[in-house]
């Protein structure tokens, strides 16, 4: 079975309703993003930090998954699919995806401020000054902001570097280290972009571009992918 490595981006949840900040001036939803997505941020306000994400978990319970997620999970009876996303919401589980690596940590998760590696489930969508770990210290948002190294950047590698075929999907290749995954496809693997922007990139690659939204793009590959595979 041909593994499928799957790198999402921020388009795919936009479809969905969730918001994103690039393209807006480095600002999110009037916030500027080093305000709410730093470490600096964290210390100077942690009030508004916690208030920040307690807004995006509450407004990413009330979304759905597109039918570009939808395509994802179908994919999964045909191939061994593992999904890289650099998404925060938990839409590919709400569709059903089985193996989901989250580059930049899970909206719907905290983590202690003395020991990252302590993290819980959010019960409902409120993270409050108070809440603690096991520990007595305060629990922030299990997300990698900016200026904090990418816990997850090297198991993504590894799958990269496994893929058969690679699929990029709602993201423009351009935020770091993420973008640089496509560099650890091997040569010969099949590299396919959906998203209705043109990302540049090495025209040595086998790449084959769908100018289309992921609710649009990913249905169509997945059908040519499994009827290439029947």
């Amino acid at each position: 079975m041909n593994k499928i490595v799957v790198l999402s981006g921020a388009g795919i949840s936009a479809e969905s309703g969730i918001p994103t900040f690039r393209g807006s001036g480095g600002l999110w939803e009037g916030h500027d993003i080093r305000e709410v997505a730093s470490p600096e941020g964290w210390r100077s306000n942690p009030q508004l930090v916690l208030d920040f994400y307690n807004k995006r978990r509450k407004n990413a319970r009330e979304v759905k998954p597109n039918p570009g997620h939808l395509a994802l999970v179908e994919l999964e009876q045909h191939f061994d699919v593992q999904i890289i996303t650099q998404n925060i919401d938990n839409l590919h589980e709400q569709a059903g995806s089985q193996n989901i690596l989250h580059l930049h940590g899970e909206l719907f998760k905290s983590q202690s401020t003395a020991d990252p590696n302590l993290v819980y489930e959010i019960d409902g969508w409120e993270l409050n000054w108070g809440d603690t770990c096991e520990r007595g210290s305060q629990l922030r948002p299990h997300i990698v902001w900016f200026g904090e190294m990418v816990p997850m950047i090297e198991p993504a590698m590894e799958m990269s570097s496994q893929a058969d075929v690679f699929i990029v999907v709602g993201t423009s290749l351009e935020v770091y280290p993420a973008a640089g995954l496509i560099e650890y496809v091997p040569p010969l693997a099949e590299i396919y972009i959906v998203d209705p922007g043109t990302p540049r990139l090495s025209p040595s690659r086998n790449i084959e571009f769908i100018s289309e939204k992921a609710s649009v793009g990913l249905p169509l590959l997945v059908e040519k992918l499994t009827k290439n595979n029947s």
